[in-house]
Order: structure tokens, then sequence, then C-alpha cells
């Protein structure tokens, strides 16, 4: 399979140049810019991750994917990811195959269950559905992207009896991707429902997920489907040179990694910490060197067909996120074809 490279962001909401946090509607702006230039330096796929708070400023991925199609005219357009468990698939798939009409089949989304849980209370749903709620609408969606009439029945919405859903999609359909966080129960699921499946890869030695990736390839073996895409979302930041890039990402990255972690009982991140990651685990910050090198690697141990790399780190600004992305597409991913090549 072809490798692609893609980006992610949440729209973490990111400081000005005196570090005051800007408004969510300027970081949605930007968020288009960096789009905007990705397409121009050869990214393959932008993806957008749904939240729904303060510190995210993308809750309707779907509206911005719009504008930024409006705009480019290559890139694959995608989510990083979609709450499936507290949207409608209906009302989801309504939406993504009228962008996948109006940018010209470039339309792609990745479904998750959603490490973070706003979204249910918001939205009127129940924590303890939690598993429920994402099985049965995956059920109905995975329906929905195959089937011209579908007929459907679950505990978690209305059922559905012969129901065509408009607009109807091109031939090549919506490509779906599942986001798995790294339980054998989510790569199943995902060769169960025959779509492709992303890794969210955030912290620790890559080789730790092979036993993953070995079970989805086994999986899909015995399920006679022909070799499914696989691809990682990992963090990472390029600059100019490996001291430039840690420098910029650490602060930001603390900022955000403390922030989680006064939610979630983690320990601050210390700076010892943060270059283990760098140095041996799954976030790839450097000169475009060192990050196509450690990239390249990865792609080789796992066997991937898409790295997707979340450039946005917390408040990191939106300068030098430019500047990451115009490295990423600029020189990181031809270097990496080279290795690979060479190889």
């Amino acid at each position: 399979m072809t490798l692609e490279f893609g980006l992610d962001t949440f729209g973490d909401v990111t400081w000005n140049t005196e570090r005051q946090l800007l408004p969510q509607r300027e970081v949605l702006r930007n968020v288009v810019e960096e789009a905007v230039l990705a397409d121009a330096v050869g990214v393959d796929a932008i993806g957008l991750g749904e939240h729904h708070r303060d510190d995210f400023a993308i809750s309707a991925p779907e509206i911005l994917l719009a504008a930024i199609g409006a705009r480019t005219g290559r890139i694959r357009l995608g989510t990083a990811v979609t709450v499936l468990g507290s949207d409608d698939p209906v009302r989801l798939f309504e939406r993504f195959s009228t962008l996948d009409a109006i940018t010209g089949g470039r339309a792609e989304v990745t479904l998750g269950r959603g490490s973070f849980t706003e979204s249910f209370p918001l939205f009127g749903f129940d924590l303890a559905d939690y598993h429920t709620l994402f099985e049965e609408k995956l059920d109905l969606f995975s329906r929905l992207i195959r089937e011209e009439e579908v007929t459907w029945a679950g505990s978690t919405r209305s059922p559905l009896e012969r129901q065509r859903v408009w607009p109807p999609l091109g031939g090549s359909g919506v490509r779906t991707w599942i986001g798995v966080g790294g339980s054998p129960e989510s790569v199943v699921r995902a060769v169960r429902f025959r779509m492709p499946m992303i890794l969210a890869i955030i912290g620790g030695p890559v080789r730790r997920f092979l036993p993953f990736v070995d079970l989805y390839r086994r999986a899909s073996e015995q399920a006679g489907l022909d070799p499914m895409p696989l691809g990682v979302h990992s963090p990472g930041h390029v600059a100019e040179t490996d001291e430039q890039a840690r420098e910029e990402a650490f602060p930001a990255y603390k900022a955000l990694h403390d922030r989680l972690g006064a939610e979630r009982g983690w320990p601050s991140l210390s700076r010892e910490d943060f270059l283990r990651e760098v140095e041996h685990g799954s976030m790839y910050v450097g000169s475009p060197e060192t990050v196509a090198r450690r990239i390249a690697g990865t792609c080789s141990t796992l066997g991937l067909s898409r790295f997707q790399l979340k450039y946005s780190m917390g408040p990191l600004p939106h300068d030098r996120l430019m500047r990451s992305i115009e490295l990423y597409g600029s020189r990181v991913i031809p270097l990496v074809r080279e290795i690979r090549e060479a190889a």
C-alpha cells in the first residue's frame, strides 16, 4: 500500500506573543490557514479532532473541513476523531456525504469512543451506556455507508425500516477509519466492521503496539479480508534543529500535559520525562532529518500505510505550527520516502 502522510489537530487554543491564550474564534481561523498550507506543501490528509471544552476549539469539525475544502484542491479532509457514541449516525452520514460531494470525494472520517467524555452529558447521553452507544451506532453507520436502503434496530435510537438517507455517497464512498487506543477488543471490532484502524500512540516505545498490529492482521486473515490500511496518530513538532524543536515544544506540551494531568491524576511533566519520550518514545520532535528518521522507523516497524502527526501541541503559537507544517511537508515527507526507498 502507498504510504500516506497526514496532520492532526484538536484546534488547541494557542498562545499569542505574550503567552496569552487566543480566543477560540481566532484559533479556528488559524486552523483553516494551517490546513491550506498543509495542502500547498504536499501533505496527504488533515484530521480535525472533536472536543467540547475551552482548551480545544474544534467542536464542529465538518464545518471547518468544508471551509478548508473550499480553499484546497487535493488534501483529504477527515476527523481525529468523531465521538460516535454521542452523535447520531444518520446525521453524521448526511454531514460527511455532503462534505464528500462538495469536495470532490475527499472526505473521510475516523470514528472513536472518545477519551474525552464531555460530549455525553452535553448531548444528553448517560456514560453508563458508553460501550453500548458506540457499538450500536457503529453498526448503524457501517450499514449506512454500504447499503442504499437500511433496516436497523437497537436500544440507543429509533429503528429504521428500508430507509434511504440523502445525499447518497459517490461511487468510492467515504473512507471510514476506527481510532483505537490500544485494547484488543477495539482491534477486533475494527476488523469485524471491516474498517481500517488508526492507532493513537501518544507515549512509550512503538514496539509495544506490535501485538495489536499482529492481532489486526491475524483477525483480518481469519475473516477472509484483504489487508486493510493501518495508520498511527502521534504528537510531534518540527523545527530547523533538534534543539530549537525541543525548546519550542516543551513549555507548550507541558502546559497541555499538566492541565489534563490535573483532571486525570497524572504527575506534572518534567523536562527529563519529555526528553525521554522524544528520544525513545512516541513523540516526533526535532529537525526534519530527525523526525523523518523516526517516522520511517515507526512505519517500517508497524507496516503502516498512514502516519498522522498531531502537530498542535497545546498552546504552541500559530507561527510555530505553520513553520512545523511547512517543514513536515517540504522536507520530512520527502526524506521519509527516500529512507524507505533506500532500505
